[in-house]
């Protein structure tokens, strides 16, 4: 698959005569890779690696101090003609060897010159560590004396006995955490309150020195020695890390991937530990201390230390079960090959893959991870941020600087100074300005479809709340719910025997006072007036009585649908007054009720959106067209239904104290739906609603977006 470099070069003779040789001390190891042999130096004192295949390691490891480089290659070319490295991969051999401290060069009068094609890799380390800002390590100790003591008591665990311990004890720790679910979502709404804040710090440094004394032990274990030992700053946060890099010169793969995934399989061990403690202990700061490990084993696992996007645990994992050595630097090879080879037209240039399988694996890594490490970056910065600001700001400016400044300026250098651009220069000037030029059209000038969406409810235009307006038990449900009524029908029946001894009284007083009120009417000096007002006053409270009793009948409002899912579960129940019973909707017509965020109110009041489309759940494949829309002014805070809500599975942000209300404010949007044959309509079903706007650049759009960002979360 690669291309094969030049087999001359036209700076062979400032190396030719040259005696260089590896260091005294190097440690070589073989290892295999789909069925290939290769070999791992290891300089011990530096404890620095190169891995190589077995043709270079045939030139390599006959270099002699008494044998000129010209001597060993012409050996190598006459002994496997067809396998022997040219002339330029071996200056490329030999200066990754002076880099990595791997060669011992005595008389280099011209490795100025020799290694100044390769000055870019230095730089590109120098880049690197700016961009690892938030990830900078200090090493401190040698902690290789302790692990040789203590592995005869711990190294047991590092065995099958152990991996079935480990299967138990994390089998449980999971158990425990489905059966107490909702108790870990709900304290975990609070783990970044500042008064949790010492113990999550706390949790933190606990996991994560077992994870490092994990990846440390595995290695003894498995032969590999581990010499340093020090504190990362993990986004400013100090973390304790070894070094475990000698598991790279192991030659079984599934070892190296052992080690590699050594932190992790601790980390879940002692969080299913912590599981059982945090179930068993009440309030207090075992608990909160518990439920802080385990929030952090699972968090960091999945985040940084299993996703092989970030080069942390899972990185090297992948590239030992891949077989692809050096898998993030190759992948930026292949990247760099294919832009140089396709787009430049450098017809030297060579693919660092073997094969067409292991080529397709590094651009789907290079451009996966780099998208990754944008996301993971700044959201760390935007988190970082919203505790410290300045902390935040000189972040950003750091950042802003390694990823667009430095990359900048090293690419305009690589332009107009780089020997692989010698004979296509003007071509690679040419197109980089041409796609610059077509980049600003596109973003800038050219306008794009632009839309917004917002999240809502279906509801019937014509709907009417059903509540009793008098206390009861529901004796009967009379109609079931989902079916068709009409104005003044009986939906539910209710009793009410404390009304009916009232109403048996107030008829015996009301006949009472209308016996009196005769009598006086027979006498010719009777005094009418109190009787009258005594009959008077029965009668309203008889009339009222009357009501009461009739109310005791639920009936409907106008015609519709009666919908009362759980009707039936109140039957046998006393209902005190006002009650909502269920609703009585018209299906002839529908609006949908959508809450827009504030972030998109000038697109829905200031560009006049010119088409509707609703997509609902559990049908979003289907479309509802939309005829009338208005914008209700006014910021609003209640949801027009739970389901919106976070806490229903919803997409706006709410309170967990009070899912109907939204934590920040936001427009109401009512559109009139049309009706859809192959869509139910349903009084209460959720879903999305798209508008249309009129076609804008894509560069003003980020740059209101990233405006409001500010403006929002910083009040910038």
């Amino acid at each position: 698959m690669p291309e094969p470099l030049g087999t001359f070069s036209e700076s062979w003779y400032r190396i030719a005569g040259q005696r260089v040789y590896l260091r005294p001390g190097v440690i070589v190891q073989r290892q295999r890779f789909r069925g290939e042999r290769w070999f791992v130096l290891q300089n011990p004192f530096s404890n620095q690696y190169f891995r190589m295949q077995q043709a270079a390691y045939e030139f390599v490891g006959r270099l002699r101090p008494e044998r000129t480089v010209q001597e060993v290659w012409q050996e190598c070319v006459n002994r496997f003609p067809d396998e022997a490295p040219g002339q330029e991969a071996v200056l490329r051999l030999l200066s990754q060897l002076y880099f990595a401290n791997l060669l011992q060069y005595e008389e280099a009068r011209d490795s100025a010159q020799l290694f100044e094609r390769y000055q870019q890799r230095r730089q590109r380390e120098v880049s690197a560590r700016l961009l690892n800002l938030m990830f900078m390590r200090f090493p401190l100790l040698d902690p290789d004396r302790f692990l040789v003591r203590t592995l005869p008591a711990v190294g047991w665990l590092i065995s099958r006995v152990g991996a079935v311990l480990w299967l138990v004890v994390v089998g449980l720790g999971v158990k425990v955490a489905i059966d107490n679910w909702p108790a870990l979502r709900l304290q975990g709404q609070g783990v970044l309150a500042p008064g949790n804040l010492p113990l999550l710090y706390a949790g933190l440094v606990l996991i994560k020195s077992i994870h490092e004394f994990g990846h440390a032990f595995f290695c003894r274990k498995f032969g590999g020695e581990v010499h340093v030992m020090g504190i990362m700053l993990m986004i400013f946060t100090p973390v304790p890390y070894v070094d475990a890099s000698s598991s790279w010169g192991l030659r079984s793969r599934w070892q190296r991937a052992l080690v590699g995934a050594a932190g992790m399989i601790v980390e879940l061990f002692v969080a299913a530990l912590a599981a059982f403690v945090w179930a068993k202990t009440g309030p207090g700061t075992v608990h909160s201390l518990a439920y802080n490990m385990m929030f952090i084993a699972s968090v960091s696992t999945l985040v940084f230390n299993l996703n092989p996007l970030l080069r942390f645990d899972g990185f090297y994992i992948l590239s030992d079960l891949l077989e692809i050595p050096n898998l993030s630097q190759r992948a930026s090879q292949q990247l760099r090959h294919l832009w140089e080879h396709y787009v430049f037209g450098v017809k030297d240039s060579s693919s660092p893959a073997l094969t067409r399988r292991e080529a397709a694996w590094l651009v789907v890594y290079g451009i996966a991870s780099g998208i990754y490490r944008v996301i993971v970056f700044t959201g760390v910065l935007l988190l970082v941020a919203d505790r410290f600001l300045i902390l935040g700001l000189i972040m950003a400016a750091v950042c802003a600087v390694s990823w667009v400044t430095v990359p900048t300026v090293k690419f305009v250098r690589y332009l107009t100074t780089s020997p692989r651009l010698q004979r296509v220069r003007p071509r690679a000037c040419g197109i980089t300005a041409a796609l610059a030029a077509v980049l600003l059209l596109l973003l800038a000038l050219i306008p794009f479809p632009n839309h917004f969406r917002a999240p809502g409810i279906v509801q019937a235009e014509e709907r009417t709340d059903v509540i009793n307006d008098v206390a009861g038990v529901v004796q009967k449900l009379l109609v079931e719910s989902g079916n068709r009524v009409s104005s003044g029908q009986p939906l539910l029946q209710l009793t009410n025997r404390e009304l009916e001894l009232n109403l048996a009284d107030a008829q015996g007083l009301f006949s009472e006072a209308e016996a009196r009120f005769r009598e006086a009417l027979s006498k010719t000096n009777a005094d009418l007036k109190p009787l009258a007002s005594r009959l008077e006053s029965v009668g309203e409270r008889l009339a009222k009585l009357k009501a009461d009793e009739a109310a005791l009948t639920v009936r409907a409002r106008h015609d519709g649908v009666w919908v009362a899912p759980r009707a039936r579960d109140s039957v046998g129940r006393r209902l005190e007054r006002g009650m909502l019973l269920g609703l009585v909707v018209n299906p002839g017509s529908f609006e949908f009720v959508a809450t827009v965020a504030q972030t998109d109110a000038d697109a829905a009041f200031a560009q006049q959106p010119h088409q509707g489309q609703v997509r609902l759940r559990g049908q979003a494949g289907s479309v509802v067209e939309v005829s009338a829309w208005k914008v209700v002014p006014g910021g609003k805070q209640t949801l027009p239904s739970p389901a919106l809500g976070w806490a229903a599975g919803g997409e706006v942000p709410v309170a967990p104290s009070e899912p109907e209300k939204a934590k920040e404010p936001f427009f109401e949007i009512h559109a009139h739906l049309l009706p859809a044959a192959e869509v139910a309509l349903l009084h209460g079903r959720s879903g999305t609603i798209r508008f249309k706007l009129q076609p804008e650049p894509l560069l003003p759009r980020w740059y209101r977006r990233l405006a409001q960002l500010l403006q929002k979360r910083y009040q910038l």
